[in-house]
């Protein structure tokens, strides 16, 4: 759909835009649009040492695999010239690379012999439109290296881990070598599921706040943007619970035994992150039954005041259609309270109606 249709389409139907959930592609590359500038940052640590550095060009990365030290390579902001120089630096499959530079992949996982590959997607709201916003990550384990790549350059993604391997008095990054760094990584992508899901579940609470007041103003509109959203967290976080999975049963040397054991802890999480999905799809379901059902009601409620109404005013209106006939000879045509009888008449009997119509309970 053309971009300028969807923008008014927004604006007719008061809608919030989220991103665009289907038409993508994620074997056309061409999608992809270079970042103005790239963010290289480097790591290069042991057990009693950590240092960093900035890069300008991709090609200085290279100097730094020979050193007998952990390395972490963190490349914020794509460009295909970066990405594939790198990748032939390190030994990269294509397949990967293009992985790297696909728009709209399925967060998967891929095992070779000297890395390990796995790609997901950093969820979080922007605090300028209260929007679901989603990154994409690449992460690549070899052996004593790790490269990260993230599509943004202005959005830090991994500042805890960061903290956390500057901070010597805490050495367990240090020492566990970058299988576990590796592990920190993601661990760092899936807790921050739960930090926009429970934003997510917050508004869903208030949405359904709203509903039940008498004054709501929720449209069923803003309800099929929080389902969008909801689309977008199930997208990204129930493909993640696969790819996580794929790393736990993999039976490659990268790994050591102990490293396993804390990604089985974040395979426990992303199991919780889908439970909690499809609670709020669940809770989703019953906001849109909620909205339709008061809808009815309220449309209930009009027609009944309308029949009761229209019941009120049939006995003047067949008073009036007598004593509006065209005959010479009617009941009180000449008398000199005709009019008045008739008027009282046409009073009496609706106040009488709604008399029985309380005693009822109609109303």
């Amino acid at each position: 759909m053309d971009n300028n249709k969807y923008f008014s389409l927004n604006k007719l139907f008061n809608a919030q835009k989220t991103h665009p959930l289907l038409h993508v592609n994620p074997t056309d590359n061409a999608l992809r649009v270079d970042a103005e500038k790239s963010l290289i940052t480097v790591f290069q640590y042991d057990e009693n040492s950590v240092e960093e550095f900035k890069l300008d060009n991709i090609g200085d990365c290279v100097k730094y695999k020979a050193a007998d030290k952990n390395i972490w390579i963190n490349v914020e902001g794509l460009r295909r010239e970066d990405v594939r120089a790198i990748c032939r630096d390190f030994n990269i499959h294509l397949l990967i690379e293009e992985d790297i530079l696909s728009v709209g992949q399925r967060p998967k996982t891929d095992l070779f012999e000297d890395f390990v590959f796995c790609l997901l997607y950093m969820l979080s709201y922007s605090h300028d439109n209260d929007l679901l916003d989603k990154e994409q990550i690449s992460l690549i384990l070899g052996k004593n290296f790790v490269l990260t790549f993230q599509e943004e350059p202005d959005r830090d993604a991994f500042g805890k881990v960061r903290a956390k391997l500057k901070n010597l008095r805490n050495k367990q990054l240090q020492q566990y070598g970058c299988d576990f760094l590796y592990y920190a990584l993601i661990d760092a992508i899936v807790d921050d599921y739960f930090i926009a899901m429970d934003v997510f579940g917050e508004k869903i609470e208030l949405a359904e706040e709203q509903l039940v007041k008498a004054s709501s103003k929720v449209s069923m509109s803003y309800l099929l943007f929080l389902r969008k959203e909801l689309l977008l967290l199930r997208r990204s976080i129930y493909p993640a619970r696969d790819a996580i999975s794929s790393i736990n049963k993999n039976e490659n040397d990268l790994f050591s035994k102990k490293t396993l054991r804390y990604l089985k802890d974040i395979y426990d999480h992303i199991l919780q992150a889908t439970e909690m999905v499809e609670n709020y799809r669940e809770g989703m379901a019953n906001l849109q039954d909620l909205h339709l059902n008061q809808a009815n009601l309220k449309m209930n409620e009009s027609m009944k005041i309308m029949a009761i109404v229209t019941c009120l005013l049939a006995p003047a209106a067949v008073i009036g259609g007598v004593f509006g006939m065209n005959f010479s000879q009617i009941p009180f045509l000449h008398d000199h309270y005709g009019f008045y009888f008739s008027v009282a008449v046409m009073l009496l009997i609706p106040l009488w109606m709604v008399y029985i119509f309380k005693k009822k309970g109609w109303f």
